[in-house]
């Protein structure tokens, strides 16, 4: 069995919208809803869990209750940055489950194809992130003066969702919250115990919705998906007609 930790206790103060920007619309749904539809589409998937500010736990409870196809919702309040968010939801989860993923609230064009490919490799070898090649140059900095260009063909921008054998994960949390280390994704903390992190490629269009703009690609994505799909139950549709009609 597989449970996902949903981090959404930021504030998104880049958004500028004064609430969570997991609830703002996306085509008519919250963010969050399209998100956890996401992975409630894989059926390994057992426990999905949301990390949320401590003044929104109460209300989410409610609205998510109510939101039919979704596995078991457990609703967790966050810390006072992401990895103890995380932590709290690790903490949370179900013994039961062999792999927790960790994967950004803000983050609803995940594609299905990924998440069981994430599985797969955090099942087979404890570690797995998604990530996409890096596009852009990257120039290291210090004092505004360049001080090293890394090679291109080395960098990878990481996505969610990263993926763990439960047991590693939590050996991890608990060796970084021993030392005092705070990392900067959930993958640091496994690299740092001694474990090796595999990666899946993933798709550019899983973008994590951070500003306004975010939310009009997103959009745009989302459409193209909708139209292709219906495209492609419409051709099916025809084929199936085709047959049925058809004088031998």
């Amino acid at each position: 069995m597989v449970s996902v930790i949903l981090p959404a206790a930021g504030r998104g103060k880049r958004m500028q919208a004064g609430v969570n920007k997991v609830f703002l619309g996306l085509l008519g749904k919250p963010i969050l809803y399209h998100t956890l539809k996401a992975f409630a589409s894989v059926p390994e998937v057992g426990e999905l869990i949301v990390v949320t500010g401590q003044d929104e736990v109460a209300a989410l409870r409610r609205s998510l209750h109510h939101v039919p196809g979704l596995p078991q919702v457990k609703v967790v309040t966050g810390g006072s940055e992401r990895q103890y968010s995380v932590w709290n939801g690790l903490k949370a989860s179900s013994e039961q489950a062999d792999v927790v993923l960790v994967h950004d609230a803000a983050r609803p064009l995940v594609s299905r194809e990924t998440i069981e490919a994430v599985i797969a490799l955090a099942r087979e070898f404890g570690a797995a992130i998604a990530a996409v090649p890096e596009k852009n140059t990257v120039k290291m900095v210090e004092d505004g003066i360049v001080t090293a260009t890394p090679e291109r063909a080395k960098l990878w921008a990481v996505q969610t969702p990263q993926g763990f054998q439960r047991s590693l994960l939590v050996a991890a949390n608990e060796k970084a919250e021993a030392d005092g280390f705070l990392g900067t994704d959930d993958a640091s903390l496994v690299e740092r115990y001694g474990a090796k992190v595999h990666v899946v490629m993933d798709s550019y269009q899983n973008i994590k919705i951070t500003t306004p703009e975010d939310l009009i690609v997103a959009e745009a994505f989302l459409r193209q998906r909708k139209s292709t799909k219906e495209a492609l139950q419409d051709a099916a549709a025809k084929v199936h007609d085709f047959l049925h009609n058809r004088k031998d």
